[in-house]
C-alpha cells in the first residue's frame, strides 16, 4: 500500500511503525473471510482491509477522526484472526493499537462513552476495586430488564450485569511447595481473573508444584496492561508494563525460568512488552527479556514433557481456543495435545477461528455485536455435544458461561484434575466417573533433575 506521510510525521516512532505496517498490506482481501464483524455486518469498513484504509487516512491527515471512523475502529475486536489469514504478514495488532491511542488523544467522545471507558479503566485492572463492586452487580440483577431500557447506556449496563458471576468465588488454599524443585517460575496473577476465577491460578500452582516446579510469588506485579491498552490509554498502560518489568526482571537476574500466564489475553500483551517499550532506553532490553520468557501455561507444559497422569476422567471436551491464544500467540495444538494425553475426548468446534465476542471489554462496550458472536459460538459448540467446554482465557469463560448451561473450565483445571488434583468445581453436579490409578501420586510428587518422572 502506498503511503503519503510527511517526513516530520515519520519522526514519531509510532508513526514510523504504522507506516511500515501499512506498506505491507497488498489489498488482497483475504482477511475479510475470517473477520467476525465483517461476517456479521457485511460492511467493508468493518473488515480489516477497510479499517486499514481508515487508519491510513486518519494518520496521514494528522487530524481528529470523525465519529464514523471511530465507530468502525471501535467495532474491531482485536481478535487478530486477520493476522493468521494474511499472506503478507501485516501486523494489524500494532496498527490498530496505535490507531486507538491516536483516537484517545485526538477525539472527544460523548460524555456517556467517556464515563463508561473511564470506569472500565479504573475498576477492571484493580482486583480489590472489582471485588468491591461485584455485589452491586448481583443486587442489580432483578432490575436488569429496566436497566436495559435506559436510553443510550442501558445496553452496556445490562451487559455488565450479565457478566457478574452468580456467586463470588473464594480464594483456594495454597498448595504444598515443591520439594527440590528443578525449575523456578512466576505466575501472572492478573486483575479480573483472581476475582472471577481464582481457581485457575490455584490449579496451575498445584499442577506445577506436583511436577517439581517452584512457583515464586512476585508481589509487586499488577495488571498486564491489556485492558487499558485496548482502550487507547497509553500512559496508564505503559505504567502497568514498567511496573511488571521491574518486578519480573529482578527475579530474572536471580534465575527465573519462566513467567507463566493463564489468561491468553494477558499472554499476548506480555509477549509484546519488548515492542511496547522498544523506544525506552531504560526499559527496552529488560522488557524484551521479560517477553522472551513469558509462556502460556499450556505452552510451558507442552515444552516440559509428559505429565504424570494418575487418572482418566471420562469426559467429552469441546476445546474453545481463545483468539488471543490461536491468533495472538499462534498456540493452537498444544492445549489439545495435553487434554488428549490426559484421556479426554477432545472435540474441535466448527468455525473455531471466529471470536466468541468477549475480547477484553468488547462485550461491555459493543454488547449487541458481542452477544451475536457469543450465540454463534454457542450454536457451534452445541454441534459437538460436549459435557464440558475448556478454554485458556477468563474473558471467554465468562462470556460463554453467560449464554450456555454447559460447564466452562480452564484447560489447566482439567490437567490438574487428571494429575491428582481436585475435580473442577464447575463439574461437581455431572456425576463423572474418574478412574484413579492405585499408585496415584500426591501433590508433593516431583520430577527428577533431568525432568524424568
Amino acid at each position: 500500500m502506498k503511503t503519503n506521510f510527511l517526513p516530520e510525521q515519520l519522526e514519531d516512532p509510532a508513526m514510523r511503525s504504522s507506516e511500515k505496517v501499512l506498506r505491507t498490506c497488498v489489498h488482497c482481501g483475504f482477511c475479510t473471510a475470517t473477520c467476525p464483524t465483517y461476517l456479521l455486518l457485511g460492511d467493508e469498513l468493518d473488515s480489516p482491509r477497510g479499517r486499514i484504509y481508515l487508519i491510513k487516512s486518519m494518520l496521514e491527515e494528522g487530524i481528529a477522526p470523525t465519529s464514523d471512523v471511530v465507530k468502525h475502529i471501535d467495532r474491531c475486536l482485536s481478535c487478530l484472526s486477520c493476522m493468521t489469514t494474511c499472506p503478507s504478514g501485516v501486523n494489524y495488532m500494532h496498527l490498530v493499537d496505535h490507531a486507538r491511542t491516536y483516537i484517545e488523544n485526538t477525539y472527544k467522545r460523548p460524555l456517556l462513552d467517556r464515563l463508561f471507558r473511564w470506569t472500565l479503566a479504573k475498576v477492571l485492572p484493580y482486583p480489590w476495586r472489582l471485588r468491591m463492586l461485584l455485589p452491586f452487580g448481583l443486587a442489580a440483577r432483578p432490575l436488569r430488564g429496566l436497566i436495559k431500557r435506559i436510553p443510550r447506556g442501558g445496553g452496556r449496563l445490562a451487559a455488565m450485569i450479565d457478566l457478574v458471576p452468580s456467586e463470588l468465588a473464594s480464594m483456594p488454599p495454597k498448595p504444598a511447595v515443591a520439594v527440590a524443585a528443578y525449575k523456578r517460575v512466576s505466575i501472572l496473577k492478573g486483575c479480573a481473573q483472581p476475582v472471577l476465577r481464582p481457581s485457575y491460578n490455584a490449579a496451575t500452582e498445584r499442577l506445577l508444584s506436583r511436577h517439581g516446579i517452584e512457583v515464586f510469588d512476585v508481589s509487586k506485579q499488577g495488571c498486564c496492561g491489556a485492558l487499558t491498552h485496548h482502550l487507547g490509554r497509553e500512559v496508564e498502560t505503559l505504567s502497568f508494563v514498567r511496573q511488571n518489568v521491574d518486578a519480573w526482571f529482578s527475579e530474572i537476574e536471580k534465575g527465573l525460568d519462566a513467567i507463566i500466564i493463564t489468561a491468553s489475553g494477558c499472554g499476548t500483551t506480555v509477549k509484546d512488552y519488548g515492542f511496547m517499550l522498544r523506544n525506552d532506553p531504560a526499559y527496552a532490553d529488560k522488557a524484551a527479556k521479560v517477553s522472551a520468557i513469558a509462556k502460556d501455561i499450556t505452552e510451558f507444559l507442552h515444552e516440559l514433557g509428559p505429565l504424570n497422569f494418575v487418572g482418566r476422567p471420562k469426559l467429552t471436551v469441546a476445546y474453545h481456543s481463545a483468539c488471543s491464544m490461536q491468533h495472538g500467540q499462534q498456540i493452537r495444538d498444544e492445549p489439545k495435545f495435553l487434554l488428549k494425553a490426559a484421556g479426554f475426548d477432545v472435540r474441535d468446534i466448527p468455525e473455531s477461528y471466529i471470536c466468541c465476542g468477549s475480547a477484553g471489554t468488547y462485550n461491555i462496550l459493543q454488547p449487541q455485536i458481542a452477544s451475536k458472536l457469543r450465540d454463534r459460538k454457542i450454536a457451534n459448540i452445541q454441534k459437538v455435544n460436549p459435557q464440558v467446554i475448556a478454554t485458556g482465557n477468563v474473558g471467554c469463560a465468562v462470556q460463554l458461561k453467560s449464554g450456555i448451561g454447559i460447564p466452562v473450565v480452564h484447560t489447566v483445571e482439567l490437567l490438574d484434575w487428571a494429575t491428582g488434583g481436585p475435580m473442577p468445581g464447575e463439574l461437581e453436579f455431572l456425576g463423572i466417573e474418574h478412574d484413579r490409578k492405585s499408585n496415584a501420586l500426591s501433590d508433593r510428587h516431583q520430577r527428577g533433575p533431568q525432568g524424568s518422572i
